[in-house]
């Protein structure tokens, strides 16, 4: 049986050292602009010069535009996630949407996030996430560390010029609170595990103004914060 691959990812801004991170040798250029997209150290692939990432060093080197320097966010936190990644505090904006879903708009997208996981589906050990309308998947990837796959999300969405906005995450993993932060920076209004939230992600939730839904699976859900988002009567909620 196939076995995930791992590696270990080290990015340099302007020569120097940001970050190692541990993950799967796939989308690197993606992961790596959308660490330094969620961590704010860009804000967008105007601010990138050059990027050339070396699988075989194995080493990520970016250089911004002239005139902006690098300059290291404060508060640098170790992830919870797989890896010797680290996030970077930041003040978010507080999301405002006016999209509402309902149990079953929610429950068919978990089923789509499963049928579209193939490295997990060969061989299992990775998470997935998904950027998604209330209807189907826009962007999906995979990873060994559940961070590593919203990077991935949202440096895709960067290169494709699709927007974050009024849209739903979907992941594997548990959510933690730098999971919930990653989603507040895509203004992303729904973020959906099949797994629980941390207490921590849950009131990041109601301070950020995202919704979170803990334990898709099924024909159930459990709604932890902002339920106005989902409206329908009868849903499970984690109060």
């Amino acid at each position: 049986m196939p076995i995930p691959a791992e590696m270990e990812l080290t990015i340099y801004v302007n020569r120097q050292e940001v970050v190692t991170v541990l993950c799967t040798p796939a989308k690197l250029n993606q992961l790596v602009i959308g660490f330094l997209y969620s961590g704010g150290i860009i804000s967008g692939l105007q601010d990138i010069a050059m990027l050339r990432v070396c699988a075989e060093e194995p080493i990520a080197d970016v250089r911004l535009r002239d005139g902006l320097a690098y300059q290291e966010p404060a508060g640098r936190t170790l992830t919870s996630g797989c890896g010797r990644g680290v996030s970077f505090k930041k003040d978010f904006k507080k999301v405002s949407s006016s999209l509402t879903v309902t149990p079953e708009d929610v429950l068919a997208l978990m089923k789509q996030l499963y049928e579209q996981q193939n490295l997990f589906q060969r061989g299992g050990g990775i998470h997935c996430s998904a950027l998604c309308d209330r209807s189907q998947i826009l962007v999906l990837a995979e990873d060994i560390g559940r961070h590593n796959t919203l990077d991935k999300i949202v440096g895709e969405c960067l290169m494709r010029k699709i927007p974050t906005q009024d849209c739903i995450l979907l992941t594997t993993g548990r959510i933690s609170s730098e999971m919930l932060a990653k989603a507040a920076r895509m203004q992303a209004p729904i973020v959906v595990s099949r797994g629980s939230p941390t207490d921590r992600a849950v009131a990041l939730g109601n301070e950020l103004g995202v919704t979170v839904i803990g334990y898709a699976r099924g024909n159930r859900l459990s709604v932890f914060s902002c339920e106005e988002r989902v409206p329908a009567a009868g849903v499970t909620t984690g109060r």
